[in-house]
């Protein structure tokens, strides 16, 4: 049994472009529970803070409950078992029936079995559930948030055909279209003749359609990539930034770093070369950004 295909294969609501990892944040939770204390049950009233607090942080903008996942899993085949103190079934979604005692979840005796016959599938499932669902940005904290320790395992091959292979030219194409400044701030910075500390970051991301071109591509710094990842910063339309109101910050360094962006302009790339595209745009407005937008801080 090919297991990568099978958890990479779990049913997930995939309409339109719209984020619902719920599913696969349930999984990584439960391969790092399980690296650590095997195949022991998981009561739902352990699951369900942990769970709640992944999908807040790295799920989809619009509120959704941790009683999903750990109820729908269920009928993905050989994943996940939820018992109840009658028998084997989960008692539905609802969390008032999920909290009632002895309800649990735990991964299906074939899987939790392949994995202890098989040190490596661990790593090698978690790190094809991040590659098909996160960005690369993101999948260092969801690890530290599961309590994984993946030690630089490798993607599997099979999982490398699950999304169309990664363009080697996209980031020198994207940092040549900003001239190496951050398309945020501003930020430059060279070491040896080499820049440091700038990405090319995708607006659409990878995992949802978003391709290896200048017109899904910003020049980023480190620090500003990793907050558009996480829905912290955005853009609109007519090419200027969004802060999250959620985002909380009280120094002036935060203030300058982040708050201040709200309602700059957007650095274009160099004449010529294609501006960003505008469905790409509204894609992480709707499926990233952490809305409501703070007001612009000159107003």
């Amino acid at each position: 049994m090919d297991w990568v295909e099978r958890v990479t294969g779990i049913r997930q609501y995939s309409r339109g472009g719209e984020r619902a990892p719920h599913k696969p944040l349930l999984l990584l939770l439960a391969l790092g529970r399980f690296q650590h204390d095997g195949g022991a049950p998981i009561p739902f009233s352990a699951a369900e803070e942990p769970l709640r607090r992944l999908l807040r942080e790295f799920g989809p903008p619009r509120a959704t409950s941790p009683g999903y996942p750990f109820h729908h899993l269920a009928n993905d085949d050989a994943i996940w078992v939820v018992d109840t103190p009658g028998g084997t079934g989960s008692p539905g979604p609802d969390l008032r029936s999920l909290r009632s005692p002895g309800v649990q979840g735990r991964l299906h005796p074939d899987l939790a079995a392949a994995l202890a016959g098989d040190p490596g599938l661990l790593a090698r499932l978690a790190r094809t559930l991040l590659e098909v669902n996160f960005e690369p940005s993101l999948h260092a904290e969801i690890c530290q948030e599961v309590g994984l320790d993946l030690e630089g395992a490798p993607l599997p091959a099979s999982a490398e055909e699950l999304l169309p292979p990664r363009d080697p030219a996209f980031r020198m194409e994207v940092l040549e279209a900003y001239e190496y400044c951050c398309a945020f701030c501003g930020y430059e910075g060279w070491l040896n003749g080499m820049a440091v500390g700038l990405d090319a970051a995708h607006l659409r991301w990878r995992a949802y359609g978003g391709p290896d071109h200048v017109v899904n591509g910003l020049c980023l710094c480190s620090l500003h990539h990793r907050l558009l990842d996480r829905g912290v910063l955005g853009m609109t339309r007519d090419r200027t930034i969004t802060v999250s109101r959620k985002f909380v910050g009280r120094t002036s360094t935060t203030t300058a770093l982040v708050h201040d962006l709200s309602g700059r302009p957007v650095r274009e790339p160099q004449p010529g070369l294609p501006s960003l595209e505008p469905s790409h745009i509204d894609w992480h407005t709707a499926q990233v950004f952490r809305s409501p937008a703070r007001a612009p801080s000159a107003a």
